[in-house]
């Protein structure tokens, strides 16, 4: 079998928005050691320091936020086919939240977004599957090195894939997503009930890619059928007993299996913007629950407020013994493919079990990020561990002309600047 031409991976990218950790944004900004806000070059170096205490000014701090995120709609909205964009940040301790939003639910007008709006979350669901695995090796159910073949023999070319390369990206199985079959299943009808097979099929029989870190939504959906085959019952039911109900996201759900019907007048109309995508989809605005194409790789519907609960217990070890933590966080490089203890300045992006940590200079240290495009949203958060800072943002589109990560760094700075994101 051959590789694909460089037209292939173009027409590929028409689908392929991977519901993916951000990669291009940051490494670029990585690469001359900063992060690329609205106004310029920003650097994540403190600032807080000489700034105001924190708790002081909050409503100039809100201010200034819902300014970043004004500032950011109107430079982007052509562009990127916006119409609203949100925003929570959360802190450490007793400090109240902050949750704004701007914009309007639909592209041609509607009501105002609300802060509390609903969201497809795309790849952040990834660390949802990773910690289903991680809880139930901690049972004892299964190991993150048993190989598929222990699990899914009906996928016999797999069989010496292991669990735990499903979960960092280097099993080399090939992303169905990237499939001109599926694109046109998709196409034809964006209410098509995928199965978790169905979606595996798409690759199924196709040639292993090259060794190293590539990130393919197919290693989650066998990473599902795995947990369906250890646990015997649903994703879904896994998700909820597990993750949803214990820590009390009463937002989150898996789409459309979990979510009231309900959930679809809470989501903002998102739409599908990628250039040289099937034409009958650009500027068309998706199904707000139809995501049994993504499933365990990114079919959760969330609130900006569920998803930094989330995080702050997924990141703060909360969820996990510690050895499954550590294995959680166990990175490879996402240039190489290799294992490193942490990112750094020279190897700036790392890939754990469905979580990312990236590396910039400054005060901030590491941090953990991960941005989840759905095909009608994009959701990014970034937690820095040094401050306790969590910022997550949210806008209503899927696109390749993605600069959602310049909205983090002015949102960034705009806290430094305010002595909100201090790190002691």
């Amino acid at each position: 079998m051959r590789t694909k031409t460089d037209q292939e991976n173009q027409e590929g990218r028409a689908l392929d928005v991977h519901m993916k950790p951000i990669r291009n944004r940051l490494a670029a900004a990585a690469a001359t050691c900063a992060l690329l806000g609205a106004a310029g070059t920003l650097s994540f170096s403190a600032t807080s320091a000489s700034a105001s205490p924190p708790g002081q000014n909050s409503a100039a701090l809100g201010a200034a936020l819902r300014d970043d995120l004004s500032r950011y709609l109107t430079d982007r909205r052509t562009a990127e086919h916006i119409s609203a964009v949100s925003l929570r940040v959360t802190f450490p301790g007793s400090r109240p939240p902050i949750s704004l939003a701007t914009g309007t639910t639909r592209y041609d007008g509607g009501p105002p977004v609300p802060a509390g709006a609903l969201w497809q979350i795309g790849s952040n669901t990834k660390a949802f599957t990773s910690v289903i695995l991680l809880q139930l090796e901690a049972e004892g159910k299964l190991s993150i090195s048993d190989r598929i073949g222990t699990w899914l023999p009906q996928y016999p070319a797999w069989r010496h894939i292991t669990v735990r390369q499903l979960l960092d990206m280097t099993s080399r199985i090939p992303d169905y997503l990237y499939q001109p079959a599926f694109a046109t299943a998709f196409a034809a009808n964006q209410d098509t009930r995928f199965t978790a097979a169905r979606l595996v099929s798409y690759v199924a029989g196709l040639p292993l890619g090259p060794a190293g870190y590539h990130y393919t939504n197919t290693d989650y959906i066998l990473a599902q059928m795995i947990i369906q085959k250890v646990t015997d019952d649903s994703y879904a039911d896994q998700l909820t007993k597990r993750i949803v109900t214990p820590l009390r996201l009463p937002t989150t759900c898996l789409a459309p299996y979990t979510c009231p019907a309900a959930d679809a007048g809470r989501v903002p109309a998102g739409y599908f913007y990628i250039a040289g995508g099937p034409p009958s989809l650009i500027g068309k605005a998706m199904s707000p629950l139809g995501l049994t194409w993504a499933q365990a790789a990114g079919g959760i519907v969330s609130s900006l407020a569920d998803m930094t609960t989330w995080d702050r217990d997924l990141y703060q070890g909360r969820l996990l013994p510690a050895r499954q933590q550590h294995q959680l966080e166990s990175l490879v490089s996402q240039a190489t493919g290799k294992p490193i203890l942490r990112t750094t300045l020279a190897n700036p992006l790392g890939y754990g079990l469905g979580v990312a940590q990236g590396t910039f200079p400054g005060q901030t240290g590491n941090f953990w990020y991960y941005e989840g495009q759905a095909f009608g949203a994009r959701v990014l958060q970034m937690y820095f561990p040094r401050s306790g800072t969590i910022i997550a943002l949210a806008v209503n589109s899927s696109t390749d002309n993605d600069h959602l990560s310049d909205l983090a760094g002015s949102v960034y700075q705009t806290l430094q600047e305010a002595g909100a994101a201090s790190t002691g």
